[in-house]
């Protein structure tokens, strides 16, 4: 018969995360990992499966996290446009407050891995593409109350804002003043067509 796992799988991966998160998929060994969460690694590779198996958990949990914040955020009150300046402003208030300022762990993982890993990448374009579908439908809303030019495509707007959205990741791993990075996604909303 089989022993109980004795420890607290989210928590497991949650450390597993902060040791891929801080140093990078390659950068992290077993040894990292054992640390890190406190077990073996005949636990780690029974209850996970390899380093690479590990990584893709975290990653899938830590994606699952940030699309459903976005549609929290995007399905929350207000009008279309009020929404999507709320996710903007979250964006940049949640990258300038982490003091590591490392960004997002989907978009590091992927500049890391695109050319050896497609699965991180197949991840991370159907995680933006989610993204991009849920902005759409939030501009579409924004035009429906007369927010947003109706000539607007709601598609070419959803791409301008996720651009921005991972311009202003990018830019607070520069250390950029966070009332800076909020202003970026402000300015954005202002340059959208209005009726």
């Amino acid at each position: 018969m089989a022993r109980p796992r004795s420890f607290e799988e989210k928590q497991v991966l949650q450390d597993a995360r902060e040791q891929f998160w801080n140093r990078g998929y390659s950068a992290t060994s077993m040894d990292d990992l054992m640390s890190a969460t406190g077990l073996g690694k005949g636990s780690l590779y029974g209850a996970f499966g390899d380093k690479r198996q590990l990584f893709l958990r975290t990653l899938d949990d830590y994606r699952n996290e940030q699309l459903d914040s976005v549609r929290q955020i995007l399905a929350g009150p207000g009008s279309g446009l009020e929404r999507l300046g709320r996710l903007l402003d979250s964006a940049a208030d949640g990258y300038a407050n982490d003091a590591c300022r490392r960004g997002c762990f989907l978009a590091n993982s992927t500049s890391e891995l695109h050319g050896q890993e497609p699965e991180v990448v197949s991840r991370a374009r159907a995680t933006y593409q989610e993204i991009q579908d849920l902005l759409a439908a939030c501009a579409k809303d924004a035009q429906r109350e007369g927010d947003l030019a109706t000539d607007a495509d709601p598609q070419e707007v959803s791409n301008l804002l996720l651009a921005v959205l991972q311009g202003i990741e990018f830019l607070a791993k520069t250390d950029m003043d966070a009332s800076a990075l909020v202003q970026i996604g402000r300015s954005a909303l202002l340059s959208l067509p209005r009726p």
